[in-house]
């Protein structure tokens, strides 16, 4: 009795046990979730706060929303174009190790662009925008090449397996078109067989000239002639 407690009780430990690991799992997927709903919320918002601003201010605010955007737009893109062919091609993993440390110094201009939004001395930030403007345009021509680069690798592939696939396709099709081959044989040796059936066979024509009664050895007249006498 003390042994089928016992028993009880480990299982209705065990099972609070799963019941509380899963019930973490599911408060934090959750809390992924909503943290990463919120992420997506504020980067929407910033991008179209950067898009008002490059459109809507003249000036040095106007180039340096304009950067930000082109640079957060174009590290964004080459980002889920790494993430999305990653799973399947496991060459991939290098580019996704240059586009961290890439990622790195995207996220380090874009803190010194917003830092300079907010900057009173206008004079002294256009003196920097040929530089900030040169940084911009480096890091978003290496992640354009990565991203490039990734989706023609992934084209190639697809080019390759349709190439293969159309020349097992021609196979295959081949394959099936053999009967017509195969039945036509029979039907021509049967139509040959039935034209030599049909046509009659070749018989010389009677000669015009009469036997030699001399050289004829089976006629009644042999057996009923007479021997000849001396008389």
């Amino acid at each position: 009795m003390e042994a089928v407690i016992l028993i009880l009780t480990l299982l209705f430990v065990a099972f609070m046990a799963l019941g509380v690991y899963a019930g973490v799992k599911t408060v934090r997927a959750a809390k992924r979730g909503v943290d990463r709903t919120i992420t997506q919320a504020r980067r929407s918002v910033e991008d179209t706060a950067l898009r008002a601003k490059s459109y809507g201010q003249p000036g040095v605010p106007g180039e340096l929303a304009q950067l930000r955007l082109a640079l957060r737009t174009s590290m964004r893109a080459t980002q889920e174009a790494l993430n999305a062919r990653a799973a399947e091609d496991a060459s991939l993993s290098e580019s996704l190790g240059l586009f961290q440390r890439l990622s790195a110094h995207g996220r380090e201009l874009d803190s010194d662009l917003k830092r300079l939004e907010r900057e009173p001395d206008r004079a002294t930030v256009a003196t920097l925008l040929p530089g900030l403007r040169e940084r911009t345009e480096r890091i978003t021509h290496s992640a354009e090449s990565l991203r490039w680069a990734a989706r023609d690798r992934a084209r190639q592939f697809a080019d390759d397996d349709l190439a293969a696939l159309n020349a097992q396709i021609d196979l295959e099709a081949g394959a099936l078109r053999h009967w017509t081959t195969s039945t036509e044989e029979p039907a021509a040796q049967r139509e040959t067989a039935g034209h030599n059936w049909s046509e009659p066979a070749h018989e010389e024509p009677p000669s015009l000239t009469p036997p030699d009664p001399r050289l004829s050895t089976g006629y009644p007249w042999e057996k009923s002639a007479r021997p000849e006498t001396t008389n």
